[in-house]
Formats: C-alpha cells, structure tokens, sequence
C-alpha cells in the first residue's frame, strides 16, 4: 500500500497471483468441462493464429493448458508448444496433462503474462484464452506478447464479451452483489468483463505496434444439467468470486444460491440450462 492508503499496482498483482493459485483444484476438477465448453472458442483462436509444422507456440495464462495441448498437433514433432502461467499450482495440472497425454513437444513453465521471461522474438505463435482480461495492465501484457514474438509472428486472444450478453457469469455477481451488499471485486482488481468492448481490444493490440489486428464475435453458450451444476462449476472457476464463496457461513451461501436459481431460472429448458454467452477473439501479426 502506497503513502496514501491505496493499493498499488504490484501489490494487485500479488493478489491475483495468490488468488489464481488458491482456485487451481477447481480448474483441476473442472478442466475436461473447461475443454469442453471452451473448444469451438480454442478451434478459432487455432485457426487465427494458423500454428504450422516446426513453430514454436507459447499459451499463456493457460489454467490447465487445453489451447496449447490442442495446438500441439498442428505444430507437430518438428515444432514446440510451451504452457504457461502465473500460477504454479495451474502449471503443474498442465504439466500433469501433458504427461498423461505423452506430448513430447509439449512443456509447462511458470510466466507472467506482464513480464514474461523469455527472449525477444523467441516464438512464432502466441495464444492466450480467456487471461489477457484479468492483468492489472494489458498494454504492458500486450507490449510483451509482441517482444517475444518473431516479425511475421501471430498472436489470437480470447476475452470475454459484453458483461450483459454473458448472464451465465453476470447473474451470479448481480446475485452476489445484491445478497451481500457489497461488489464482487476488490477495488482496482480487473474483472471478467475488463476488454469486453471490441473497439478497446482492437486498439490494445494496435498500440502495442501489432498489424493486422482484427477483432470478432465468436458465441460461448454455457450449458448444464441443472443448476446446481451450473452453480457449483462457476463458483468453482470464477476467480476471486471462488474462495469468496467458499467462506460464507452456510444460511448466507443458501439465500445466495436461492436468489441466483431464480435469476438463471429464465435459461431452463427441458434438458437443462441454456444461457447465452459470447467472447471477442483478436488475432494480429507481429509486423
């Protein structure tokens, strides 16, 4: 904390290292619904970013590392794939993948996405799905996906869209909000929704010298059986909003949970919940 009682930008930082490491077992428990749900999103930042036999391809803030175990192939025996995040308990479930997977052109490393410590021009391929929303400074983030890229390198980026065209997360934080009292985020803490504007992103990526840039929408229905298995797998995924929860005495948790299954309530079908979702993928070329 600064002379004038507020937080800085490093010790933000420092928690939401702290907080990606705490919640690393229910991205662990989680991780083939994160695939699942998360695969035509992962298939379009492949296809933008167009990983080809012998390049090197770095995932950061990869959580359990689908995007790059996904690339891996397409890079294939000649080429290397690097999972990374800032979390060390998230790079150890993507170690442990890789191993299971037998994926010898596959790696796992700790790197912040605000500081990564690689070469300059060091890859031909950089993705990141759904991570580039939550640093305290994407320009700076932004800035170093383009030093480690090569000229001619392509970088794709998945963040999530408007907060009102995403009701499978919004309406647990209004319910949070509205239950509690209080916001979801600490002050100055970046949120879910931080680029969810196309125009941001696109000029994100343009001010940080990037050519080419193009930003599209891509739908990200979330679907589930019931709602308790739509709750229990959000608040076990959702960040600062997952240890949260997990605190709160047992009648408040209820009344929560009741106040939210009246919200989703409008998405039931038949076969389940049925709840809108989109994100904003950006691809460009390291000019």
């Amino acid at each position: 904390m600064n002379a004038t009682g507020m937080i800085d930008a490093e010790e933000r930082r420092g928690q939401l290292h702290r907080m990606w490491e705490s919640v690393a077992g229910g991205w662990d428990e989680h991780q083939d619904f994160v695939d699942a749900r998360g695969a035509a999103l992962t298939e379009q930042l492949l296809q933008r970013a167009s990983p080809a036999p012998g390049d090197r391809l770095l995932e950061l803030a990869c959580g359990a590392g689908g995007v790059g175990i996904a690339a891996a192939q397409r890079v294939g025996e000649t080429g290397e794939v690097v999972l990374s995040d800032v979390a060390p308990a998230m790079v150890a479930i993507a170690a442990a993948r890789v191993a299971e997977l037998g994926l010898r052109n596959v790696s796992a490393r700790v790197l912040d996405l605000e500081q990564i410590d690689e070469p300059d021009a060091f890859y031909d391929v950089a993705v990141c799905r759904e991570g580039l929303m939550f640093v305290v400074d994407p320009a700076r983030a932004a800035h170093e996906l383009r030093r480690v890229l090569r000229p001619g390198g392509r970088v794709a980026i998945a963040v999530w869209g408007p907060r009102e065209r995403n009701p499978w997360l919004a309406v647990v934080f209004d319910a949070v909000s509205a239950e509690l009292g209080t916001p979801v985020r600490p002050p100055g803490v970046p949120g879910p929704f931080s680029l969810d504007d196309a125009g941001r992103l696109e000029a994100l990526l343009a001010g940080a010298g990037f050519s080419a840039v193009e930003v599209q929408e891509v739908s990200t229905p979330y679907r589930a059986a019931s709602f308790e298995e739509w709750w229990n797998r959000t608040a076990a995924l959702a960040g600062p909003l997952a240890r949260r929860l997990a605190t709160l005495p047992e009648p408040v948790a209820q009344a929560l949970r009741e106040r939210a299954r009246t919200a989703i309530s409008g998405y039931a079908t038949p076969t389940g919940l049925e709840i809108p979702g989109v994100s904003l993928v950006a691809a460009a070329t390291r000019s």
